[in-house]
């Protein structure tokens, strides 16, 4: 991996638009915008980021049974909320997932969300850490077990 890689802007990695959603919206508007995108998480509020609501914190709300027509992503949300500024580095926002255990960094500018950046962008961007996947499982691996 290159400095030239890791110093990239996070501007010219990160998603964009970011999807987001009001804080009333409730769960199962917001699963659905999940499943319809193809995405792991939300940011909640349009024109300032208030908080960010995943798939993980959909799923254990149902698991708490908590009633997804009623529950809203405000009820569900982390807040306050990691970011990144598009100006800042690939490197940074690596360094910031780790030191803050998050996957998903909202790309801010002036309190506003204008992309998005993942661990699984980082990991697609930076090709020494690529992982090539097999066509078949390994021979000793029929069990689904490894060491």
């Amino acid at each position: 991996m290159s400095d030239e890689e890791i110093d990239t802007p996070v501007r010219e990695v990160m998603t964009t638009p970011v999807q987001t959603v009001a804080p009333e919206t409730t769960i199962a508007e917001a699963a659905r915008t999940l499943s319809a995108a193809g995405i792991g998480s939300l940011v909640v509020g349009e024109d300032r980021i208030d908080g960010i609501v995943t798939e993980t914190d959909i799923v254990a709300s149902v698991a708490d049974e908590r009633d997804p027509a009623q529950t809203t992503v405000a009820d569900l949300m982390s807040d306050p909320v990691v970011t990144i500024m598009p100006d800042e580095t690939v490197r940074v926002a690596g360094e910031r997932m780790g030191h803050n255990g998050v996957k998903k960094l909202p790309v801010a500018e002036d309190g506003r969300a204008v992309g998005i950046i993942t661990t699984t962008d980082l990991a697609l961007y930076l090709p020494r850490y690529r992982v090539g996947m097999t066509a078949q499982p390994e021979p000793d691996m029929s069990k689904g077990e490894y060491e």
